[in-house]
């Protein structure tokens, strides 16, 4: 009797974040988990489940696809490679570390790009693309300059901070909150502002470090027509921050929930920040009598590059002493922003195999002895050295283009000094 008290005062004095990263890992590993035992599910989540269309679902499913892919590449070249093998992946993302950060960012991206892009393409029944600035002007497009799209957009921003100072969010809230007053105060494409502001004509940037997700957009000089349909990227973001951010949300808050929400914030702003405007000239004989224009994201990839420097950026939190938020463990580091990637574990040695940390270990990867990266043979294989041996590949060589329209090639031989890591 006493030995089954002793095990159950241990298990009530676990921390809980153990039990929420396992949940949370296994949403990412298996999406489909999310929605079984529907009844037990609250809020929006709950309406997503039991509401909405199963393409929605299976889009958010592709998203999380995608963002293991594009993990997958970016990562080719280092010794941690973001192998998908479920044991690895499993125990990596038990821990809080830098690696588990970059997955949690990339998969929220990944999500948040995938319904967008569903929604523009119409495949969705549940939304579609961005028209809000049509239909404030009766359904149809409005003429435009750069300095009145700016301030369309700078007002947009300072309404969503009056309206999150008027909740009582204090600035370290949760992210996740902090992002629900952002998406939910207005539209990217907010028109209101332009009869008001229209004769304002400076770049919008405000003090230093307050960046905002115009500023890379290059508007065209002088008039244009904001029509076409803009990607409807806050439809993704909700329902990117919904799924994935949703059971944890319930839970008590620790470090690995306020770095995992952070992160996931962290992706999807990467999708938001990227947005380009594309624009279309109209006139006679190839003339640009009217330009329409409209917001797009840029290729998924772009999105995973930056994410990927943010990784190697990345800064070491540890939690307040309110419990509620985190802060630099070094006292020299300056706080993260909600754009940088932030973790509360160190890395595993990805060198050596280790099945308790998740490592597979570089032996036996395919190294670059001419590199200067991260693909190097004596930074890939740790300094254990490598072997060199040459082998044949078939190559399409001789292509002759037929008229109309056929490219016949022949097979060809080839050595190449493949690199081996010991």
């Amino acid at each position: 009797m006493r030995l089954l008290m002793v095990i159950a005062i241990l298990i009530f004095a676990m921390p809980m974040t153990g039990f929420g990263w396992a949940e949370g890992t296994n949403i990412l590993l298996d999406p489909n988990l999310m929605c079984k035992k529907t009844r037990r599910l609250r809020g929006k989540l709950a309406e997503i489940c039991r509401h909405d269309s199963a393409l929605l679902k299976e889009i958010i499913i592709n998203g999380i696809n995608l963002g293991f892919r594009e993990c997958e590449f970016q990562f080719r070249n280092r010794r941690w490679n973001c192998t998908v093998l479920r044991k690895s992946m499993r125990k990596i993302l038990m821990r809080d570390s830098r690696e588990t950060g970059f997955v949690n960012a990339i998969t929220a991206a990944g999500v948040t790009y995938a319904v967008t892009k569903a929604c523009t393409m119409g495949q969705l029944v549940e939304c579609s693309c961005d028209k809000a600035h049509m239909r404030r002007n009766g359904g149809q497009p409005q003429m435009v300059t750069a300095a009145t799209a700016e301030a369309a957009l700078e007002r947009q921003q300072q309404a969503a901070m009056l309206r999150q100072q008027a909740t009582g969010s204090p600035q370290d809230a949760h992210p996740s909150q902090r992002m629900g007053h952002m998406s939910n105060a207005s539209t990217m494409t907010d028109m209101a502002a332009l009869e008001h502001r229209g004769g304002r004509n400076r770049r919008p940037g405000g003090r230093r470090g307050r960046r905002k997700f115009w500023d890379n957009i290059k508007f065209p000089e002088g008039q244009w027509e904001w029509g076409g349909c803009s990607d409807n990227v806050n439809f993704g973001l909700r329902h990117s921050r919904v799924f994935l951010d949703a059971k944890q949300r319930q839970r008590r808050s620790d470090l690995g929930t306020l770095v995992k929400f952070h992160n996931n914030n962290a992706g999807r702003l990467a999708i938001r920040d990227a947005m380009r405007l594309e624009c279309k000239c109209h006139g006679l004989s190839g003339s640009c009598t009217v330009k329409t224009c409209w917001l797009k994201m840029p290729p998924f990839r772009e999105v995973a590059g930056r994410l990927r420097e943010r990784y190697d950026s990345a800064r070491k939190v540890t939690l307040r002493n309110d419990g509620n938020s985190f802060m630099p463990e070094s006292p020299h580091t300056r706080p993260a922003n909600k754009y940088q990637l932030v973790f509360a574990d160190d890395s595993p040695d990805f060198c050596t195999p280790n099945s308790k940390t998740g490592a597979l270990g570089t032996q036996g990867r395919e190294c670059n002895v001419t590199s200067a990266g991260t693909d190097r043979c004596d930074r890939l294989c740790c300094n254990r050295g490598h072997t060199r041996r040459i082998v044949e590949e078939q190559t399409n060589c001789k292509c002759v283009f037929k008229w109309c329209c056929e490219v016949t090639c022949e097979k060809c031989l080839e050595h190449r000094a493949v690199n081996t890591c010991l």
